[in-house]
């Protein structure tokens, strides 16, 4: 019956494949990173017109100390620095 249920409706498939509506770990708002992760914050990058990408900058521990209670925008200039920056690119789960 499953093949006959996917055949049917194929967004099933989709939804089971990738499990996209689940969000873990469970009952965490991941939108304030900062309240779980060090040296951490969530910034929006627009990618052009309408789109807009959610992203979570993370300092190295060894600039931990220097972190420690700035604002977004030491951030944004820690991203202009000579520092390198590693991008890391989780998949489609639809979380960060």
């Amino acid at each position: 019956s499953v093949p006959f249920l996917v055949r049917l409706f194929p967004v099933l498939l989709t939804k089971f494949v990738y499990l996209n509506f689940l969000a873990f770990p469970f009952f965490v708002d991941l939108r304030r990173p900062e309240l779980l992760l060090n040296n951490t914050i969530s910034l929006y990058l627009a990618t052009e017109p309408g789109v807009t990408v959610g992203i979570w900058h993370t300092v190295p521990g060894s600039r931990g100390a220097e972190a420690r209670g700035k604002d977004q925008r030491w951030y944004e200039e820690a991203l202009a620095d000579a520092h390198p920056v590693i991008i890391y690119l989780h998949g489609n789960g639809g979380t960060r």
